[in-house]
């Protein structure tokens, strides 16, 4: 018999309970759902809902159910649907009757948002952790490569030579968005919606501020029908980890690019690279491949929660059901590809002779031959075309700007002097960036110390955050009223 199942007639249909049921997935919740429960009954405690007898037994046996949890000593069945029947059912079995009146003065509605918001605020502290270790990783990188010069590009094309360790900086800057943008969701996410009811609040004299106070909520819903039907904070997650991926996503397809035998810039650590069944001497970025690969499912999860919601009219629906298993596929995937991405970045091994070698058999300095003209007093437009008709010559002549005599240079431009050949040296044209944000190492420098006070900022946000919403520290919930 259901827990529900007083109006009706006849069981459900096997095929109805296989189809509707959530535990395969939402069994991931079990600890969430015992701290939201043992809160929810010390709550109706102190109300005076219930005796405190009455409390002190089902919080008591509510430990013994986490206790076979850990033990791998119970089986979730489909038959209870979901991870709150299954636990309350197991709570009946160890204490008896008294276990159902753990349900008093709630809905399975506001108990499962309670356990949504409860996973999702632990797991952006790990996330945003680990997005931090990544962050360091590249900065740690750009450190020790701010005399590593290299090949900037636009459209894929060598445009003006950079450090190593300016482009490892924007990816670095991106990474403190997404850290910013996760911090910033947390004061959405914790909001706590248990005492909404399946909808319109509930009769019996709660005290959803004592609850709130328990389980360390910042804020509470001010409207019922509002906390069970918001899925907001997730689709939020999911948005924010969509942007996440997607600069993982660049900075892989950059490695990809960047380990090939082409462009031989670096070389990935074996403990990060996997080989060919086949073909003997093949190495292959499976890694920086696969996380590349994986951004489109994150995509996907975003694209079904709005799907799913963009129809419902409030409250509750079934089909919100749908909410759990994209937004646990994302945590796991984002996971994953932080916590692979550091090691492999740290232990990157870089090629800088051939990089350098990249940027002296280019073009990318001709705009410091068309500055150069600049400051004899050329508009830039004029010295735009005579660069250009420079270029083509070298090109033709397969020559490359340094290459070119005085003589050459001055068929060019008769204002052209030998400080030209200073002008137009890599480390010169490199370090005459010299401006906030430019790619001169004394401006990387800066810029690497200022994503360090960030990353400092962000470290302090999560040791304050942290311990007060790990699920760990609030299992064994002990109610001042006990």
């Amino acid at each position: 018999m259901k827990l529900w199942g007083g109006r009706f007639t006849k069981p459900t249909n096997q095929l109805v309970d296989e189809y509707t049921a959530s535990i395969s997935f939402d069994q991931k919740l079990w600890r969430q759902d015992i701290v939201g429960s043992s809160a929810h009954v010390a709550m109706l405690g102190k109300c005076g809902i219930l005796s405190m007898d009455e409390v002190r037994q089902i919080i008591a046996g509510l430990k013994k159910v986490k206790e076979k949890i850990e033990r791998n000593e119970v089986q979730f069945l489909v038959a209870h649907e979901d991870i709150h029947m299954n636990i309350e059912k197991m709570l009946i079995e160890e204490i008896g009757p008294v276990g159902g009146k753990l349900h008093t003065g709630r809905s399975r509605n506001d108990q499962v948002a309670l356990d949504m918001h409860l996973y999702l605020r632990e797991k952006l502290m790990e996330l945003i952790q680990l997005t931090l270790y990544l962050q360091k990783a590249l900065l740690d990188q750009a450190e020790q490569h701010l005399d590593t010069v290299m090949p900037g590009y636009t459209h894929l094309q060598r445009a003006q030579p950079v450090l190593l360790g300016f482009h490892l900086v924007a990816y670095a800057s991106m990474l403190q968005r997404d850290i910013e943008r996760m911090q910033d969701s947390f004061k959405r996410v914790n909001v706590l919606p248990l005492g909404a009811g399946a909808l319109a609040g509930t009769t019996f004299p709660i005290d959803r501020e004592f609850v709130a106070s328990m389980l360390q909520f910042d804020s509470i819903y001010i409207n019922s029908m509002d906390a069970v039907s918001d899925r907001d904070f997730i689709v939020e997650f999911l948005s924010h980890a969509s942007l996440l991926m997607t600069h993982l996503s660049r900075m892989c397809e950059e490695l990809v690019i960047w380990s090939s035998q082409e462009f031989s810039f670096i070389e990935l650590d074996d403990a990060f690279c996997t080989g060919s069944s086949i073909m003997p001497q093949k190495k292959n970025p499976d890694v920086a491949e696969l996380v590349r690969g994986k951004t489109g499912r994150v995509f996907g999860n975003l694209m079904g929660m709005l799907t799913v919601l963009k129809g419902l009219p409030l409250a509750y629906n079934k089909d919100m059901q749908e909410d759990k298993e994209g937004m646990f596929d994302t945590v796991e995937t984002l996971h994953g590809a932080l916590a692979l991405l550091t090691p492999m970045i740290e232990s990157m091994q870089v090629r800088k002779e051939n990089m350098r070698k990249a940027v002296t058999q280019d073009f990318s300095n001709a705009t410091d031959l068309a500055d150069y003209l600049v400051t004899k007093d050329i508009p830039f437009r004029q010295a735009h075309e005579i660069v250009g008709h420079a270029v083509l010559y070298c090109i033709q002549n397969k020559k490359y700007l340094l290459d070119l005599s005085m003589e050459e240079f001055k068929d060019f431009s008769a204002l052209i002097e030998e400080d030209v050949y200073q002008a137009l040296d890599i480390d010169t044209v490199v370090n005459a960036r010299n401006v906030f944000g430019g790619t001169a190492k004394v401006q990387v420098e800066k810029q690497i110390e200022a994503c360090k006070q960030l990353q400092k900022t962000s470290q302090s946000w999560i040791d304050v955050h942290s311990q007060k919403v790990m699920v760990e520290a609030l299992v064994d919930i002990q109610s001042p009223v006990i």
